[in-house]
């Protein structure tokens, strides 16, 4: 059995979007904002054993009237460079992964203005995952539904704070599937840098808790009832091209509880679940 989820740690879409002023013609779509990345990871958490990767992505970013969105799609192991786990595209591993961020605004959909205190804006959010694996014990499809807000710090700094609840279907064959199982609650925000040789440099912080599954009650030990995925990006766009550094800080990342000897058939391993995965992305904005 093949567990994997490469949810790229590419928030580079954020400051993309951020930046790049809608009316500028050197782009496809003046409101939909997209990128082909090439993304590098190394020790990332999301099963019980550390994945390396080098792979396809494309991007988009988008904003306008009462629809938000964020999104991307992977084609994993796209260049046949990573470790035993990255099986993917060309190799008999999951053909694709991605995960679309759509959230549909409350107050313009009703044309009422709910915001309170520093909530400026009410969403209907969304967080969907999908896995297309090769069979359904290489799967996961998974959608997160609740309410989102943006927050007026009153400062450059932007704020988003989402929070769901999670139907599970399937998910690699574990005991969860096919039920609401738990809750998320995700925060997000960007910061500008400054300018720095000739690009902007910003800094996007993004944070996933996930609390509430009744996975660790449905199966055993090895597995957990939250997680932790918490990203930190440094951006550096211009124009076109746009560079990060990604560092993402995992706690029983998958739900894999950090600590526990498993056996997939080759041999005893620990679980390292908990600590730190790294990314490296290129990509171009057209």
């Amino acid at each position: 059995m093949k567990y994997k989820s490469l949810m790229a740690g590419a928030l580079v879409a954020l400051s993309y979007g951020a930046q790049a002023a809608p009316e500028q013609p050197q782009y496809v779509s003046d409101w939909w904002h997209q990128s082909v990345n090439v993304v590098g990871s190394t020790h990332t958490r999301f099963g019980p054993q550390f994945n390396n990767d080098v792979y396809l992505e494309y991007e988009a970013f988008a904003k306008k009237d009462w629809f938000d969105f964020y999104g991307y799609l992977d084609l994993t192991n796209f260049f046949g460079v990573g470790n035993s786990n990255a099986n993917g595209i060309f190799d008999h591993g999951s053909p694709m992964f991605m995960e679309i961020e759509p959230r549909f605004s409350i107050d313009k959909l009703t044309n009422t203005d709910l915001s309170i205190g520093p909530i400026k804006e009410w969403y209907f959010a969304n967080n969907y995952i999908y896995d297309m694996g090769r069979n359904s014990d290489n799967r996961q499809n998974t959608w997160y539904m609740g309410l989102g807000t943006d927050i007026d710090t009153h400062t450059p700094v932007n704020l988003s704070l989402n929070v769901y609840a999670k139907y599970q279907w399937e998910n690699y064959g574990a005991a969860n599937e096919n039920s609401w199982d738990g809750y998320r609650f995700k925060v997000k925000y960007f910061v500008p840098i400054g300018s720095v040789w000739g690009g902007k440099l910003s800094y996007v912080g993004f944070t996933n808790f996930d609390w509430g599954s009744d996975l660790r009650d449905k199966s055993d030990a090895s597995r957990t009832s939250n997680s932790i995925a918490s990203s930190h990006v440094l951006s550096l766009t211009y124009d076109h091209w746009h560079y990060s550094f990604v560092a993402r800080y995992f706690h029983n990342g998958g739900q894999w509880a950090d600590g526990q000897e498993l056996n997939f058939g080759s041999g005893n391993f620990e679980v390292k679940s908990t600590g730190w995965g790294y990314y490296a992305v290129v990509g171009y904005n057209f």
